[in-house]
């Protein structure tokens, strides 16, 4: 085979590139090794920033026809009290919520518009596992599981934070430190008219509840390593835990049956010093894989898709070599990626490190917390970092 583009990966990363390189005019074919969207405990925060773009694609009003939840603040049970930390009501754009929506909704709406264009194509069970060169050793493709090669001017790397090809490429790898991992699991719950997503942290525990409808999805946040710790415990203990920081979910832990429902996130917080080479370049969580404190990580690999496209598409359509170009989607999205991670970092030293031990202690929220809490202003400038971020992109791809 041979395309223009082909993107591995159909996260929302490589299907958002795929859709605004197809688009633009360029052939690009979407490599997905499964043969569906349909995986559970993917982040589902659809945050202003992407929502706007999809305003200004004309579609946003198409991709909230699917299912979603609307969250227009955001709070914590903070050492017993309840804090509001974020008012996205006050963001000075026409989005201004965060949509919670299954992440197999929002990847299906992409494919489904993407393959509008005739320069679109999407493989399913189509696993990239080796970078394929040419004569003068530049990546020129990719070689799928089966044997398959499939050749293209340009391999964008969307693989996710365990990314073959980045490997492959031997680009260079800077890891930051994450000190928790997660356990995600569902909870059944009743209807309400107010969505209430919460995070609760209390000494010696971290637990986020997530408003999904009928069901939460639930994060039990414990210090990295200790699943096995955790889980010889059993089950019985796990269950009362639950219910003892949470009373309102003391009859709905009895869903959890088995470990099986309970899935480990490994939370990883990294990113490369270098994001391309001849014929290749990493977007998404491939280039950086983010914390899931503030929900951002979705948000920030769509951002470089639109960055991708915005620099690449245009010479890609008239022929041109893009790979002098590589770097400079890597310098227009390294500053908010630092930004971000450089609070994710100070979120885990500062409060998830503490909290997560047995011994720690929590009698009052931090100070920053009751600032937020007493002023709206601040709570609108959370809502503005966490909800539009740092240097924040525009389609400008044709």
């Amino acid at each position: 085979m041979h395309t223009s583009l082909v993107i591995v990966g159909g996260g929302p990363a490589g299907m958002m590139a795929g859709l605004l390189f197809a688009r633009a005019g360029v052939p690009v074919t979407v490599l997905e090794k499964h043969g569906d969207f349909l995986r559970d405990f993917r982040g589902d925060t659809v945050h202003p920033s992407t929502l706007e773009l999809f305003r200004e694609l004309e579609l946003r009003e198409r991709l909230l026809e699917r299912p979603y939840n609307k969250v227009t603040h955001l709070s914590a049970r903070i050492a017993g009290r309840i804090m509001r930390t974020a008012d996205f009501t006050r963001l000075p754009v026409d989005s201004r919520f965060i949509a919670l929506m299954p992440q197999w909704e929002f990847l299906d709406f992409i494919a489904k518009e993407a393959a509008r264009y005739p320069d679109f194509s999407l493989r399913l069970n189509a696993e990239a596992t080796e970078l394929s060169r040419d004569g003068a050793g530049r990546i020129d493709g990719v070689i799928l599981s089966d044997g398959t090669c499939v050749n293209a001017r340009l391999v964008l790397a969307a693989d996710g934070r365990r990314s073959v090809l980045r490997d492959a490429a031997a680009l260079p790898i800077e890891d930051l430190g994450a000190p928790m991992d997660v356990f995600w699991f569902r909870l059944s719950k009743n209807q309400t008219d107010e969505n209430q997503t919460m995070g609760v942290f209390e000494a010696g525990r971290l637990f986020v509840q997530i408003d999904r409808g009928d069901y939460w999805q639930c994060a039990y946040v414990f210090v990295k390593g200790q699943a096995e710790a955790v889980r010889a415990r059993g089950l019985a203990a796990f269950r009362v835990e639950i219910a003892l920081l949470l009373p309102v979910l003391a009859f709905a832990v009895n869903d959890l049956v088995s470990w099986d429902q309970i899935k480990l996130l490994t939370v990883a917080l990294d990113r490369l010093t270098r994001w391309h080479a001849p014929g290749l370049l990493a977007i998404g969580d491939a280039a950086h894989a983010m914390s899931p404190v503030g929900g951002v990580g979705i948000n920030l690999a769509v951002q470089d898709a639109v960055a991708a496209a915005n620099i690449l598409a245009g010479p890609m359509a008239r022929g041109e070599d893009v790979d002098p170009l590589l770097a400079s989607v890597q310098a227009r999205r390294m500053l908010p990626t630092r930004v971000i991670q450089r609070m994710q970092k100070v979120a885990h030293d500062a409060i998830f490190s503490t909290l997560v031990r047995s011994d720690a202690k929590l009698v009052v929220p931090p100070w920053q917390i009751r600032l937020l809490d007493r002023f709206g202003f601040l709570r609108g400038l959370a809502a503005r970092l966490v909800g539009l971020g740092i240097r924040r992109e525009h389609i400008r791809s044709t």
